[in-house]
């Protein structure tokens, strides 16, 4: 079975005069499908931006929904149904809402349904394409496997990396409140300070959310084994600015 996407390369090298036998060699796709290809061409799905190879209209919200899904989100196929899933803590109804507004946006003619589980709410939809949309699914946890995006991935993410760092502070960060004594003029003093925490068992995510903050120039350290912290006084301010309140 070949995605739309080959076969639409194919389709175009025969258009423009490639042989049948060096566009099967470009495509790695039979000559015989490709003639069956040619002469009963399937419709091209419309609503699916990666079946016709473009980025996504709605960038932003994609790109927001990228985070998210590899926060707390996963693609499952369960009979004839293959299901985008993100788990939100069911305290914040902000997140939810947030959520289930760019399933929406990337997805008109859908829609978003909640399901209930202890303290989460999983805001689900139903479509086909989600692995298209989000080919880093696959069987089991995320940080066991290779997490690594694709180039229209890193295209989009590179041109809207704070809406990629709500998706992910959103989901598998938080902002805390720390505090240090110190000895000043001889007398112990209290310094209360906000810093935010992305924590992921994933190398990989990791790494990806630390390349998001340094394509909006917000320094971070790796302060425990799966911890990314935002600590300093001004990258915070600049952070809270970017991704606003997790509420």
């Amino acid at each position: 079975m070949h995605d739309a996407p080959t076969r639409n390369e194919a389709l175009a090298l025969v258009a423009r005069g490639v042989s049948l036998n060096e566009t099967a060699r470009r495509t790695g796709v039979q000559r015989s499908t490709i003639r069956a290809w040619m002469s009963a061409p399937e419709p091209v799905p419309r609503e699916c931006f990666r079946c016709l190879g473009l980025h996504p209209a709605a960038a932003r919200a994609y790109t927001a929904l990228l985070g998210f899904y590899l926060g707390d989100g996963c693609v499952s196929r369960f009979r004839r149904h293959t299901t985008l899933r993100i788990s939100c803590d069911a305290t914040l109804p902000g997140i939810i809402a947030d959520v289930s507004s760019l399933v929406a946006a990337v997805r008109p003619s859908g829609g978003a349904f909640h399901v209930r589980a202890p303290g989460v709410i999983v805001v689900s939809a139903n479509w086909k394409h989600w692995p298209c949309l989000f080919p880093q699914h696959g069987p089991g946890r995320k940080h066991e496997r290779t997490i690594a995006l694709e180039t229209w991935q890193r295209e989009v993410v590179e041109a809207h990396p704070a809406d990629f760092l709500r998706g992910l502070f959103h989901s598998d960060g938080c902002r805390a409140r720390n505090w240090a004594t110190r000895v000043v003029a001889g007398e112990r003093r209290r310094y209360d300070y906000p810093r935010w925490q992305f924590t992921n068992r994933s190398d990989d995510i990791r790494d990806l959310c630390c390349w998001a903050l340094d394509l909006v120039d917000v320094p971070w350290r790796r302060s425990g084994r799966w911890v990314v912290s935002v600590s300093r006084r001004e990258a915070v301010g600049r952070l809270d600015a970017l991704i606003g309140p997790k509420t």
